[in-house]
């Protein structure tokens, strides 16, 4: 069996949450139908059963909250909603849980699996962030349609969503992922399962788009997500999003000081000051993003990389210690996504973090590698 979508629809959520969940109804296999079994059928109920009966798609009617697995359900009344038999559920208890998911299972369509190419020339991009920054606006933008659901209420995305697009002839994977937030603020089984599957998205991912909330800047935690990006080898382009409200050079700074302060290990990384809501520069990130999965998957030639360390050698700057100097010999790129570089030397234990850094900062000014980290290795080779 190929992977099924099942949507939950509870409709005590706001209007936008609403509409975006029975958007995402009409691409599911089954839908689940959640009431309130403490208030009995409402005008909302009515309302959204009237769509669901249109739908050909199985529907389970769940009357959630019945904590009492041997109390009465007034069933006359929820089958009046016409969309099947009610079911009594407690989701905090788990009475009846179990038997729902089997018959969820049973009712999923039977199809072949299929396996995805490994290399399908799809370019996968994360889009990772702080809850409430503004990533589900920003795949809807980018993706010109409201696949993830909107909210201003923090959290409402609570699962890696993926959206396939076409941008002048490349396809692209947007990843929404839920906001992440500090590990100590991870309270509810479900969101530490939203960070797990946040962190899986940044594994398959080409680029990481990090979304900035330009009215509060860069902060330790969107700080952590850049360095989680970059440990696991993504492209990386920070989105700094709701710059409509930026309308002074005061804010202005404000940003630039944060990004300053926070992002010293990265500077390599694009910004782009964009607007999800009003549409600003959006055409930009996509263009970013692109740019960064070309650097990110590029290759340097060895001998522009040895004509490199031939002028560095030349220029003098190494590393000595106890009558011992370092010598590169010469170097390779070893790797792709992100680029590897590995440097023959006469002794690797000399090079310290100053070096690594001078090394890279060659490089970068040397290559075009904006957007994505790079690794240095460092390997044996006597003169």
């Amino acid at each position: 069996m190929g992977a099924s979508q099942t949507v939950y629809l509870d409709f005590a959520a706001s209007a936008p949450v609403r509409e975006q969940a029975l958007a995402a109804a009409d691409e599911a296999d089954v839908i689940i139908f959640v009431v309130d079994g403490t208030v009995g059928v409402t005008d909302e109920d009515e309302e959204v059963a009237r769509v669901i009966r249109r739908s050909k798609k199985p529907v389970f009617l769940v009357v959630n909250k019945i904590d009492n697995p041997a109390e009465e359900l007034e069933n006359w009344a929820y089958y009046s909603l016409g969309v099947g038999e009610p079911r009594p559920i407690s989701a905090g208890h788990g009475h009846g849980t179990g038997d729902l998911l089997d018959d969820v299972v049973a009712a999923f369509p039977e199809v072949e699996e299929e396996e995805e190419p490994a290399d399908d020339g799809t370019l996968n991009v994360a889009i990772i962030g702080r809850p409430n920054v503004g990533k589900s606006s920003l795949t809807n933008r980018l993706a010109k349609k409201n696949r993830s659901i909107v909210s201003d209420v923090a959290g409402t995305t609570r699962d890696a969503v993926d959206t396939m697009i076409e941008w002048k002839g490349q396809r692209i994977r947007l990843v929404d992922t839920a906001g992440m937030r500090k590990k100590t603020q991870v309270h509810e089984d479900v969101e530490y399962y939203s960070l797990v599957r946040g962190l899986a998205a940044m594994d398959r991912a080409d680029v990481c788009l990090l979304v900035v909330d330009s009215t509060v800047g860069v902060t330790e935690q969107d700080q952590k997500l850049a360095g989680m990006a970059i440990e696991r080898g993504c492209a990386i382009v920070i989105v700094l999003n709701k710059w409509d409200l930026i309308d002074s050079d005061e804010k202005r700074e404000a940003v630039k000081e944060s990004l300053a302060k926070r992002m010293t290990f990265a500077t390599w990384a694009p910004t782009i000051n964009t607007s999800a809501l009003t549409g600003r520069a959006t055409d930009k990130v996509l263009a970013a993003a692109v740019r960064a999965s070309e650097t990110h998957a590029c290759h340097i030639k060895t001998s522009e990389l040895n004509n490199l360390i031939t002028q560095i050698r030349e220029g003098g700057h190494t590393v000595t210690s106890k009558n011992r100097r370092l010598k590169i010999h010469y170097a390779t790129q070893t790797g792709e996504r992100p680029p590897v570089f590995t440097f023959w030397c006469n002794a690797p234990d000399l090079v310290d973090d100053n070096y690594e850094r001078f090394l890279e900062n060659r490089l970068r000014s040397t290559f075009d590698l904006t957007a994505t980290p790079i690794r240095l290795k460092f390997k044996r080779k006597d003169a």
